[in-house]
């Protein structure tokens, strides 16, 4: 209890140590307490016990069973251990809540030193096959329908066209999900992998490298299930499509926290001009 009491205060020190001193992390990594969404701590190992896939457990079972089992466990690879993690409360809310109503949990790494502090433990953790990921990083199955790829085909490629020229980005990505929640329309998503690149050129940058030397990754995910998305599907070559679909988009990038100040400006407009539009002023 005196140890959770304190833990957020002494957390980087030890994190710290454990990053630089390889005996010391051997003696007290598996200590280091992880914080959930509801606020309860946890002990590495036993939060990663919480989220182990089922196969895993019963692969394990299955080989405590067998004389070789000690050598089937080094040659076999787990299944991946996906820890999901916070980094801003505030930020990241709509994904929190998304995570909340399916039962998901996830931990709060807000600190400056937590990003290379994850990497440490997937090092460490590597023949557990523990992997971090931030919860904006991808739409998992637990949120979305189960449809097939081709089912969507015809919806995804008419609404990449359309998103691409309203908003001049012949390269962004689109992906179309029915997801479970209706009231979301739109969200953005980057990899787990392109945003470690982003954080690490961001201090990099700090030392005089380039920030912009990698490409962001960013998908836009829209809902077929959502009443907004429809009506621009079905409204392709109407007057405000243009419009909806650059809100759409702001929208997405404003609850994922990466809105420039440039196209918030725009958005603030945009919503100004729409509500004039609705209400006759």
């Amino acid at each position: 209890e005196n140890y959770e009491k304190y833990w957020d205060d002494i957390s980087p020190f030890i994190k710290y140590g454990c990053i630089k001193e390889p005996k010391f992390s051997e003696k007290v990594l598996d200590y280091t307490l992880l914080k959930d969404l509801n606020g309860k701590y946890f002990t590495l190992p036993d939060y990663i016990a919480s989220v182990k896939p089922a196969e895993e457990e019963k692969t394990e079972e299955k080989a405590e069973e067998t004389t070789d089992s000690a050598e089937k466990k080094e040659d076999e690879k787990k299944p991946q251990t996906t820890i999901y993690y916070v980094t801003d409360e505030i930020q990241q809310s709509q994904y929190i809540n998304m995570f909340r109503e399916q039962g998901m949990n996830a931990v709060i790494l807000k600190h400056n030193i937590d990003s290379a502090f994850i990497t440490h433990i997937e090092r460490e953790k590597e023949k557990e096959n523990v992997h971090f990921q931030r919860i904006d990083a991808d739409v998992t199955s637990d949120f979305k329908e189960e449809v097939s790829a081709d089912e969507l085909k015809e919806e995804t490629d008419a609404l990449t066209e359309l998103f691409r020229k309203a908003l001049g980005k012949d390269k962004l990505e689109v992906k179309v999900e029915k997801l479970k929640n209706e009231n979301i329309s739109s969200m953005v998503t980057l990899s787990e992998e392109s945003r470690r690149m982003q954080d690490m050129m961001k201090m990099y940058s700090m030392y005089g490298g380039g920030a912009d030397m990698f490409p962001v990754e960013e998908t836009l995910v829209l809902n077929a299930n959502n009443g907004l998305v429809k009506y621009v599907l079905n409204n392709r070559d109407g007057e405000k499509t243009p419009m909806l679909c650059e809100q759409l988009y702001d929208l997405a990038k404003l609850a994922h926290g990466s809105l420039s100040p440039e196209r918030m400006t725009k958005f603030i407009a945009r919503s100004s001009e729409i509500m004039k539009e609705e209400y006759g002023a």
